[in-house]
């Protein structure tokens, strides 16, 4: 595990091989084994690294001060040489350091005899390791595809805690770990109960969480009845009481996106399947403030693509929205926020002003995995079904929801948008069937719908970056001169199908360990 996590210095490597890595002898009671799960979840967010890599922001270009060297080297996909609370590199560590406890926890109830009053760690500890892993494929990886998951370099899957000083370790391929996480789940999720986990279950891989993990990924791989099925079990087939009470939201959250967001990520908030908290600059990058503002979702991606732009449920202001979209005006654009991630700081000096950044977020949603089971029977041509779950999410998101929103509202929408250019954009972007398969016509046009909403739903959280990848939407980087004004188009760098630069590549640290790089 030291090789895969790397980041430490030379002399603490020696400090750490006097010992023997494997450390679950002292893990040596159920109590133990209960508070290392607590560490079973990355404390570094990947948000950060995907959000930037997408086609959710814009270059608001150089006369922009307020710029960060490692945003713009994932904006342009170059290898990101910046260590920061987000960087690719601490993502890779908190990753594989949550592996290493659950794998720990794992060991320890193993060598106990599987206690059935473990059961419910056993679980916990399985989901974690799959949670943690999906990250890391994702982000590392290409994207699973049917003819070349078999032979995509994925990352490594930890199974066991490490028993050498000196392990060598391979790259399992994207499919073996896909079937590894799905493996862990549905071992793991029977054992789930949610009852131990006292007052705080939303800060753990709980039932609904855990089936949301599964939903998810069975909807990468295809796999469109098993991802409904998940998604039903998660949320049940009619989540309507469990929707986020955006009108509460609305009436309590009044001023800043930032103060929204705390309470967007309430515990108290059903919608919230699950919490979790990292070390994270996010909420600088997209609350208000300036820090990071040279690229950014800004008021051009807003009014041509996303938010503010034609709609399948019409076009809408600001305040048409529950909650509302926050509008900030900076150095040469307005930046168009909703509220995602909570920003806090934790003072380490008081009287010297230093601490941590850091943010809470929902990596699960009711929303997100209704409108993953929309996708999925999107795929299966059961169109009048996955409307209702996007109607939902339309009624319970505008603060006027359209009289009609159906499939026929949908085919006129989409039939009536031109396909996006970067200089002429639209919501409406070039799919590649090559990468997932549909249909012209309804289905076409209901998979923009969906993937409207959905960038909606999940703006600022990374999910878009996932999407990008998985339909073959291809990206070529705008700058912005002033306000609505395209200056240039960066062609040159045009991120295409398949493309190397969709994973990320891996810590130098973890390369010059002997680790396979990803071909650039």
């Amino acid at each position: 595990m030291m090789a895969l996590i790397g980041g430490l210095s030379f002399s603490s490597c020696n400090k750490y091989l006097d010992e023997m890595p494997d450390n679950r002898a002292t893990l040596n009671t159920e109590d133990k084994i209960k508070k290392i799960l607590v560490s079973a979840y990355p404390t570094t967010a990947y948000l950060v690294s995907a959000e930037f890599s997408s086609d959710n922001v814009d270059d608001y270009g150089a006369s922009n001060p307020y710029s960060e060297r490692d945003l713009e080297q994932l904006f342009r996909w170059n290898e990101v040489t910046e260590e920061t609370n987000d960087s690719p590199k601490r993502v890779w560590e908190a990753c594989y350091s949550a592996i290493a406890s659950a794998n720990a926890a794992l060991a320890a109830i193993e060598d106990m005899g599987r206690p059935a009053s473990l059961n419910p760690q056993r679980g916990e500890a399985l989901a974690a390791r799959a949670n943690a892993h999906f990250i890391l494929v994702n982000l590392f990886a290409q994207h699973y595809h049917m003819d070349h998951a078999a032979s995509d370099l994925g990352v490594t899957y930890m199974l066991h805690p490490e028993e050498e000083l000196n392990p060598s370790y391979h790259r399992n391929t994207v499919q073996e770990v896909y079937d590894y996480m799905l493996r862990d789940l549905q071992e793991g999720i029977p054992l789930i109960d949610d009852s131990s986990y006292g007052s705080t279950p939303k800060y753990h891989m709980n039932t609904r969480a855990a089936n949301a993990l599964a939903a998810r990924i069975s909807l990468y791989m295809q796999n469109w009845e098993q991802a409904v099925r998940y998604a039903n079990a998660a949320i049940g087939t009619n989540p309507s009481s469990i929707l986020r009470d955006n009108d509460e939201i609305n009436a309590n959250a009044v001023g800043s996106v930032t103060d929204a967001a705390i309470y967007y990520n309430r515990s108290t908030i059903n919608a919230n399947l699950m919490l979790a908290t990292a070390s994270t600059n996010h909420g600088l990058y997209f609350g208000a403030y300036y820090t990071g503002s040279r690229f950014s979702h800004g008021n051009f991606i807003a009014e041509e693509e996303t938010v503010l732009a034609n709609a399948p449920y019409g076009q809408r202001q600001s305040n048409g929205y529950k909650p509302r979209v926050f509008v900030y005006s900076g150095t040469n654009l307005d930046k168009c926020l909703l509220p995602r991630v909570s920003y806090m700081f934790e003072y380490t000096d008081v009287v010297a002003g230093i601490g941590i950044r850091r943010g809470a977020y929902a990596p699960f949603t009711t929303e997100e995995t209704m409108l993953v089971r929309a996708e999925a029977l999107i795929h299966l041509r059961r169109y009048d079904e996955a409307v209702v779950d996007m109607k939902r999410w339309v009624d319970n998101t505008l603060v006027n929801p359209p009289a009609v929103f159906s499939v026929g509202s949908i085919n006129t929408w989409a039939n009536n948008l031109d396909y996006f250019t970067a200089q002429v954009p639209t919501p409406k972007k070039r799919l590649d069937p090559t990468m997932i398969p549909f249909e012209a016509g309804t289905q076409e046009n209901m998979l923009h719908a969906l993937l409207f909403l959905r960038r909606v739903e999940t703006m600022h959280m990374g999910s878009r970056w996932f999407d990008v990848k998985r339909y073959g939407i291809e990206i070529e980087r705008r700058i912005i001169s002033s306000g609505s004004t395209v200056s240039s188009v960066e062609s040159a760098t045009r991120l295409t199908v398949r493309d190397n630069r969709q994973a990320l590549q891996l810590p130098l640290e973890v390369i010059a360990a002997g680790l396979t790089p990803n071909p650039r």
